[in-house]
């Protein structure tokens, strides 16, 4: 079992090797009590990739944890940029 703690800060790789961002968040349901997202700060490919390059401050988009297929030493998710630009689960966050 991996803490929330130990989430923050860790690389996010998609299916095809291409890093995404960092895990700078997470998100919540307090009714369940589950994490429903990984709130990720792009990287400047990824960003563009996914429609979410801003010019002056980096986006920072939520991720649904069902896509996490591991975590290690990063956190890898099982899409690849094209595919999450198409998922319409993966939205920016609000901050």
């Amino acid at each position: 079992m991996t803490s929330v703690d130990e989430l923050f800060g860790k690389k996010i790789i998609e299916s095809k090797g291409y890093s995404v961002g960092e895990v700078r968040g997470l998100t919540a349901d307090l009714n369940g009590w589950k994490i429903t997202h990984l709130q990720v700060k792009l990287e400047g490919k990824a960003a563009e990739e996914l429609g979410f390059k801003k010019r002056f401050s980096s986006s920072i988009v939520c991720v649904p944890v069902s896509l996490v297929t591991a975590i290690g030493d990063v956190v890898t998710i099982g899409q690849s940029l094209t595919e999450l630009s198409n998922n319409a689960d993966v939205y920016e966050c609000k901050k």
